[in-house]
């Protein structure tokens, strides 16, 4: 939402009013509405006031310090539903059973206003719509499936199978990438000990040359200089930034748009390609299993594209929709986003012109699937160039820092 001055007319005389609107004509209409015997001269965007502005950050800090459910409490209350309900357990017993033996306070929560919004005569999936955040689009969209099917067991079985999936793929990746962080972490702290350390020891000795010092010794006296004098402002402002990037990225959505948009640029080694087959496989995923179950692809395509966290890619993916509405194909929409290879189109026109679909996405999926475990089976390979690199540089610093001006003073002797 954004901020407008709007400057109105009533008896000949003008005044400003400050409305909140998502655009120019939204806040001009929003004016005739409100103040119907003036005049709308004009509207001019502007900043939020600054009561506005400290209450949004308080109410983001404090929606974003909110716990997430844990993926894992999320599948086993799912499997625990489809299991209760595939048994002929009446749902509202079966809510009642799990709001009560779960351990996680939300779901404990959620599932009992659930049972209760039934209890009074709601639907299942219009009673869990207010939780979509926590469970997700996918879940609301299985949900719907199975009380349109009468077989919610079978959906929800089939939605433990896809998060599991998920979290599988997630946990992989995280594991993957943890033991180059922690090097890269540890020879950090060990170059920052070394130059509080080691350097002042010589720091008294290069005070005495007088003879310009190496530009790698200067490098090396002008960061212990920082860090003895700066350094808990320095470890202060390094975590500020590293909060704030972490805010402005969950509250700020053309931030995030940025950010994921660089995520994905082929400048990033890695990370872009991560990412997207990270992403690519999910949407695919969700996407494949939901006409697999039935949904209609105008339908699934909306709620896989919900499960997608990159903007930059989700704001391709949104267009599929769109362009299928318009008369055109699944395989021809695809292709206008420039996300998929011309292979994998072959395989999505192949399908839908031989009434396999679902046959030929579970294919695309699966090659999706393979291009990221070759990548995260083989992420030390790819990485190994890079920390190497790293940490030739902090020890050839290091040396060359020391040794030169004692090179120097040796040659000066002789």
């Amino acid at each position: 939402m954004k901020y407008f001055n709007v400057t109105v007319m009533e008896k000949g005389k003008k005044r400003l009013e400050l409305l909140k609107a998502n655009n120019k004509m939204a806040a001009v209409n929003l004016a005739k509405q409100k103040f119907p015997a003036t005049m709308v001269m004009k509207a001019v965007e502007t900043s939020a006031p600054l009561e506005d502005s400290i209450s949004e950050l308080f109410s983001g800090l404090k929606k974003s310090m909110k716990s997430k459910i844990p993926i894992n409490d999320k599948i086993s209350t799912i499997r625990q539903i489809a299991v209760m309900t595939d048994a002929g357990i009446p749902i509202n017993d079966t809510l009642a059973e799990v709001s009560e033996n779960t351990e996680n306070a939300q779901l404990k929560a959620i599932f009992a206003n659930i049972n209760a919004d039934i209890n009074a005569g709601n639907s299942i999936a219009s009673a869990m719509e207010p939780y979509t955040e926590e469970f997700g689009h996918v879940a609301l969209a299985m949900t719907n499936l199975g009380e349109r099917t009468g077989n919610l067991s079978e959906s929800y079985h089939k939605l433990a199978d896809i998060l599991e999936n998920i979290r599988n793929n997630t946990a992989k990746f995280k594991k993957a990438i943890r033991t180059p962080l922690i090097t890269l972490a540890a020879m950090g702290i060990a170059f920052t000990i070394l130059i509080m350390v080691v350097v002042p020891k010589f720091k008294d000795i290069f005070d005495k040359f007088k003879t310009d010092l190496p530009i790698p010794t200067q490098i090396l006296l002008k960061l212990e200089w920082a860090f003895s004098n700066y350094g808990i402002l320095i470890l202060g402002l390094l975590i500020g930034f590293i909060f704030t990037v972490k805010y402005l990225y969950n509250h700020n959505a053309e931030f995030k748009y940025r950010m994921d948009q660089m995520m994905i640029h082929p400048k990033f080694y890695l990370i872009n390609k991560a990412v997207f087959l990270s992403t690519m496989h999910k949407y695919n995923l969700v996407f494949g299993e939901l006409v697999k179950s039935g949904i209609p692809v105008s339908e699934a395509l909306e709620t896989a594209v919900g499960m997608v966290d990159n903007a930059a890619i989700k704001e391709k993916l949104l267009t599929v929709n769109a362009n299928i509405g318009r008369g055109m194909n699944l395989a021809e929409a695809f292709r206008i986003t420039g996300l998929y290879e011309n292979m994998l189109l072959q395989m999505i026109k192949a399908g839908e012109a031989g009434g396999q679909l679902d046959a030929m996405l579970d294919k695309v999926t699966n090659y999706y699937d393979m291009e990221f475990q070759d990548l995260i089976d083989n992420l030390s390979t790819y990485i190994e160039p890079i920390m190497m690199f790293f940490i030739a540089g902090l020890v050839l610093l290091m040396a060359l820092g020391i040794f030169m001006p004692m090179w120097d003073l040796g040659k000066a002797v002789k």
